[in-house]
């Protein structure tokens, strides 16, 4: 574990922030931009990895493990919106025949 940290601080904390902002930020292009229910979720699943490592990064940094425990509920989180987002789709397929985020729109009242 200590050598794992070692290697973390091995790379200037500058270098995970850009690194984090780029995967947020094709995570949000993806979100905004894509309109296959699969890919959106694909995405919002790269912004929470991007969050992750950024505090795995912060914690190495610091010291201390209150950002691992962070990432272990977003972890939990991401799991369980996929299983409902999957579980969602699934639904909306057998209705629809498509995953296009235009065939949810049929959903409003």
């Amino acid at each position: 574990m200590d050598s794992m940290i070692t290697q973390i601080q091995g790379v200037p904390l500058n270098h995970y922030i850009i690194f984090c902002s780029l995967i947020f930020a094709i995570g949000v292009t993806g979100v905004l931009i894509r309109r296959n229910v699969i890919i959106i979720m694909m995405s919002i699943e790269l912004m929470l990895n991007s969050v992750n490592l950024l505090l795995a990064a912060f914690s190495a940094y610091r010291g201390d493990a209150s950002g691992q425990v962070f990432v272990f509920f977003i972890m939990a989180l991401a799991a369980a919106e996929v299983a409902v987002g999957l579980a969602i789709i699934i639904m909306v397929y057998r209705n629809t025949k498509s995953v296009d985020i235009e065939s949810l729109s049929k959903l409003r009242w």
